[in-house]
């Protein structure tokens, strides 16, 4: 769909899909839903076979988690590549090169026979596995925009947020009856089985493409690094999302080590916290229409460095983890905010190219992530500080670009070459 020049969304022109009825709808946002869930499922589901893996490949800790660092990576430079070429060659083709490719790389982890191999094939892994994230986002943005966009991110995210919460408790589980390997053997299935569903239930939705030369894209990338309005959503969104990786590798040790948790209530804090998302997204989508984008994107970087402070003073006083908890709850449930929100804004204007748009905001985000996560353990598994002052400086900063930018002049500059999508905004028609 696109915005008319009161705001109103109507159905794109050339889209096969037109206006999704409710039951199409439901499809729709439970398939793109797992495919965005593909990230959290590749990273988070092994996790508890970490130490069973390093036994069994006699690698080192340090060395068993580049199995991790390599698969960021490759989420990371995955999503450029699938996101220029879904918009030149089309939705399905890539995403069903990504779906097979993840299927098959998973097979190679689970025969891999050293750590080596290992981090080769998670690269792989993820480098495929990244299709199914940013292509997702970019079908999204092919039937929606302005509020009816930001709602239906909120249920790709309420669909989504429940990768975190029960992957890890999956990859568990699947422990119990197998070994890591299994757990690769599995993933290979999910990919296997999200290929046939891509092939049998989800048509061409992209209206027109693009050129597909590297110099063209190269050129979409500038635009897009050049555009503040582009950037003044996503540079905060990825500094609160490198917040959110700054707790993931953290909070094992800081719950655990210093608090002295046991693992099991360490998994009930972490799911919780998944819950905050989800809940804080499904609020965002419900606000939207109602409550300006901007607005809910401010409001969420706002809750977001304000926990992160109270959060930070907290563990700086030494309190016990009763006080600690409250603080880390909302820090990771204004991720639910941010992100969908910030998603919506920052795509609002590119649905020319919405693919190379929501592959930037996943490369800024993981690249942010992927160096504040080492920085939370800086000072070893015995200090908490670390932890709270890595995210109280993403957050921080993440409401100071936001703050610099929003009045700075910037907020209604426009790109010529992007098409009009409404009024002299870059929400869609709405204003601010």
């Amino acid at each position: 769909m696109d915005s008319d020049a009161n705001g109103r969304t109507r159905p794109r022109a050339g889209c096969p899909l037109g206006a999704p009825g409710r039951g199409r709808r439901l499809w729709l946002t439970a398939l793109l839903g797992v495919l965005v869930a593909f990230g959290p499922l590749s990273i988070d589901m092994y996790l508890p076979a970490l130490p069973l893996l390093s036994k069994d490949l006699h690698a080192g800790t340090s060395v068993t988690q580049l199995s991790l660092t390599a698969t960021l990576l490759g989420l990371a430079l995955g999503q450029v590549v699938a996101g220029s070429q879904s918009d030149s060659r089309g939705r399905r083709g890539p995403l069903l090169v990504g779906l097979g490719g993840y299927a098959v790389s998973s097979l190679l982890c689970a025969a891999s026979g050293s750590i080596c191999a290992l981090v080769a094939f998670r690269f792989l892994q993820g480098l495929a596995g990244s299709a199914g994230i940013v292509i997702s986002l970019a079908v999204a943005r092919d039937l929606y925009a302005g509020p009816e966009l930001t709602r239906f991110l909120s249920l790709l995210v309420l669909v989504n947020g429940v990768g975190p919460v029960l992957a890890p408790v999956a990859g568990g589980q699947l422990l119990r009856v197998t070994s890591w390997r299994g757990v690769f053997v599995v993933l290979a299935a999910v990919g296997l089985v999200m290929f046939l569903a891509v092939l049998a239930g989800l048509p061409e939705t992209l209206p027109r493409r693009s050129r597909a030369g590297l110099t063209e894209t190269l050129a979409v990338f500038g635009g897009l690094l050049s555009d503040g309005a582009f950037m003044g959503y996503a540079l905060p969104q990825g500094l609160v999302i490198a917040a959110m990786f700054a707790y993931i590798s953290g909070s094992p040790f800081v719950i655990q080590e210093i608090f002295g948790a046991s693992p099991q209530t360490f998994s009930l804090v972490f799911a919780i916290n998944g819950l905050g998302i989800i809940a804080a997204s499904q609020v965002t989508g419900l606000l939207s229409g109602r409550v300006r984008e901007t607005v809910l994107f401010a409001g969420g970087i706002g809750l977001a460095c304000t926990a992160a402070i109270v959060l930070l003073a907290t563990l700086r006083a030494g309190a016990g983890l009763v006080d600690v908890l409250p603080p880390l709850f909302l820090v990771v449930s204004s991720i639910g905010i941010v992100n969908t929100a910030g998603s919506s804004l920052a795509l609002q204007r590119y649905g020319h190219a919405a693919g190379s748009a929501s592959a930037l905001l996943g490369l800024i985000s993981l690249a942010l992530g992927a160096a504040a996560a080492p920085l939370a353990g800086l000072a070893g598994k015995d200090a908490a500080l670390p932890m709270g002052m890595v995210i109280a400086v993403a957050d921080a900063g993440a409401a100071g670009c936001y703050a610099a930018w929003r009045w700075g002049g910037r907020c209604l500059r426009r790109d010529p070459r992007a098409p009009s999508e409404g009024k002299r905004t870059v929400t869609g028609g709405r204003g601010w």
